[in-house]
């Protein structure tokens, strides 16, 4: 007897990830990014008339970098070449530096070189790309999913039009979804026998992908590939405890030294200072979901108590360094509660930058008056010669004048 075709090994039928199987061919079928990508944007009219110039695309990780670079390439014509900082040096910049020059004399054709993850690159190693850019030798468009003005070297970074990708919207997830799944089910030959996935399926794996295409399709096939392990066939529809089975929890996206980390600690500050309770246990959350280092936490919530609240509430800081003392004694996770507590206080206390604004004027006044004397009424006399030449004359005791002294 036949075994029955419904759950067939789709994941190796087209050779590669599905992210790779269906990437889109044409700009028409690329999803998202309207804001880049819209009938009116400029890098969509740039891309029309086949004129781009080097830049860099800036957004997370499963936005569309990579795979809008290579549109760009087709539209435009143009060599592609890929290039990866974390796995290449520069001996391989210059080799495809020397190519490109070739085909530009040979042929006319004009190279797109693609550096992704850019930022791995350091800012020596960046400088490889600058005379090929300034000859218009290639056409240079980097990935990364750091903040390029602290990543890319500034001769670099103002040679490049930098253009801010944001994650997918859900709409466009559960699109993707609903495209990758057809793709496994067309694959494995299983027809309506293949196992469904229903808008509620597509939904539950846009709310988990949070963005990222990648993601959402490395979780159809791991969907499918559940699908297949359970015997899920004849049609039938997954459900969705078995999706949120097989995709368990969400990933927190945070890196603990990059943008998202400045990102999170300033909803955190701002939350505090906002008296925004849940807002900032929320923040403070993701950023120990994240591995953040809770003693950078703490001396950040002690800056909080004395910037923000000051004299409006001094026991702010006592309970603030009581905190750190207490994480120190309990470590994680009990210790984390202590953290959590200085952070309701703090945001439920009454606030007062009074201390901070004048600390600031303070400091303005003595570095524009570096020099000043004291006045001699203001100095101590420990000699004769001293009281002689007027020190600590016409000084009033405070104690003796009702606390008061002009």
């Amino acid at each position: 007897m036949d075994k029955q075709p419904t759950l067939f090994s789709a994941t190796s039928a087209g050779g590669g990830p599905l992210a790779h199987r269906i990437r889109p061919e044409r700009l028409e079928e690329f999803l998202g990014q309207s804001q880049l990508l819209g009938p009116d944007q400029p890098l969509r009219q740039a891309i029309e008339r086949g004129a781009v110039n080097s830049m860099v695309f800036w957004g997370p990780p499963g936005c569309g970098k990579t795979t809008l670079a290579r549109l760009i390439s087709r539209h435009t014509d143009k060599a592609f070449e890929l290039f990866s900082a974390v796995t290449e040096g520069v001996p391989r910049v210059r080799e495809i530096l020397r190519e490109a020059r070739e085909r530009r004399e040979l042929s006319g054709r004009g190279t797109i070189l693609f550096c992704d993850e850019i930022h791995r690159f350091n800012k020596a190693q960046q400088d490889a790309f600058l005379p090929a850019v300034e000859e218009g030798v290639i056409t240079l468009i980097g990935a990364t999913t750091e903040n390029p003005s602290f990543e890319l070297n500034s001769a670099l970074l103002s040679r490049l039009q930098v253009f801010v990708l944001e994650p997918l919207e859900d709409e466009d997830i559960r699109s993707l979804a609903r495209k990758g799944w057809q793709r496994l089910a067309g694959e494995s030959g299983a027809g309506p026998q293949a196992p469904q996935l229903d808008d509620a399926g597509t939904a539950l794996i846009a709310a988990y992908a949070e963005g990222d295409a990648r993601r959402a399709l490395n979780y159809c096939e791991a969907l499918w590939e559940h699908a297949q392990a359970s015997g899920i066939g004849g049609g039938a529809t997954l459900d969705t405890e078995a999706i949120a089975r097989v995709l368990q929890r969400k990933l927190a996206r945070y890196d603990k030294s990059g943008e998202e980390h400045y990102n999170l600690i300033s909803a955190l500050h701002k939350a505090v200072r906002g008296s925004d309770v849940e807002g900032a246990l929320y923040w403070l959350a993701r950023m120990l979901a994240g591995g953040e280092d809770p003693a950078y936490l703490l001396r950040r919530i002690v800056r909080m108590a004395t910037e923000d609240i000051g004299l409006a509430d001094p026991r702010a800081l006592s309970i603030a360094l009581a905190a750190r003392e207490a994480y120190h004694f309990l470590g994680t996770p009990e210790g984390e509660l202590a953290i959590a507590e200085a952070v309701v206080y703090l945001a439920s206390a009454p606030k007062s930058n009074g201390v901070y604004g004048a600390w600031q004027l303070a400091r303005e006044a003595a570095a524009e008056y570096p020099a000043e004397p004291v006045p001699l009424h203001l100095r101590n006399a420990p000699t004769r010669l001293m009281s002689e030449l007027g020190y600590g004359k016409a000084y009033r005791y405070d104690h003796n004048e009702d606390g008061y002294a002009a």
